[in-house]
């Protein structure tokens, strides 16, 4: 009877205790689905704004248009707080070590790609003043913000490019950017730290939205001229993604919105 009741105790102690780990993971980051209201005011199951934001940098979400609404705050302060710089600095640390690692021809012709926007240089400031991606894309004022060729580096990916260079790895800058604002990006770049480079691509203004063809179609011109393609970055899977990649991809974390 004893041992019974002993039993019964451990059970009843071991019941309050998952509650209340529930109870304190519901309120929390632990939690990994939350239940919000939508606008229509009935009630929906979503990822927590951590696993959306993993969702997006494993490109298991595709083809959204804005933040969901729930984490504009989030993603400030992941932006803000010490976590972004943290995981840039595990994205540029380990292709700062593979690049370490190849054994170079020597002939000149390694190159490593990279994107312009939100991988080399941040546009932070702009994306600050229109909700993180909460809000829609305004594209005068985008283009306005490009004009000003104040975009700062990203300090672990400068760092990187430094790294590059003094390995002998040549710099190869392919961006979405139109060959119009070639001027204030050559500005901005040599402004922000980016003193040199192989080739700067910008996209034609009479080409689509569409970013694969465009960047896969610059780095087989690469391939083609005789260059070997050791490393690839971007902050967008459509930077990385048609062949030929590269030899090696490294993706600069970026939650605050999605080019297909």
């Amino acid at each position: 009877m004893a041992l019974q009741l002993l039993r019964h105790a451990l059970v009843s102690l071991l019941v309050v205790a998952v509650h209340a780990a529930g109870a304190t993971r519901a309120g929390g980051d632990m939690h990994h689905l939350q239940m919000v209201t939508s606008t229509a005011g009935t009630a929906r199951a979503v990822a927590s704004c951590a696993s959306w934001r993993l969702g997006v940098e494993t490109n298991n979400i595709r083809d959204w248009y804005s933040i969901p609404a729930e984490c504009r705050s989030y993603v400030r302060d992941y932006m803000y707080g010490d976590l972004f710089r943290q995981d840039c600095a595990v994205v540029a640390g380990e292709a700062a070590a593979y690049a370490e690692g190849l054994e170079l021809a020597g002939d000149g012709e390694e190159v490593w790609v990279f994107d312009v926007d939100d991988t080399t240089l941040t546009n932070l400031p702009y994306y600050a003043d229109t909700g993180f991606g909460a809000e829609p894309y305004n594209a005068t004022y985008f283009d306005e913000y490009v004009a000003n060729a104040t975009a700062p580096a990203l300090p672990e990916v400068l760092e990187l490019y430094e790294k590059l260079l003094s390995l002998g790895i040549k710099v190869v800058f392919i961006t979405g950017r139109h060959d119009d604002e070639e001027a204030a990006t050559v500005k901005n770049l040599r402004s922000a730290g980016y003193h040199t480079w192989e080739k700067l691509v910008l996209k034609p203004s009479s080409l689509g939205s569409s970013v694969v063809p465009y960047k896969s179609g610059e780095r087989q011109k690469l391939v083609d001229a005789g260059y070997r393609i050791v490393g690839n970055m971007g902050d967008q899977w459509s930077d990385l993604t048609g062949a030929p990649e590269g030899d090696r991809t490294f993706k600069v974390p970026d939650p605050m919105y999605y080019v297909g």
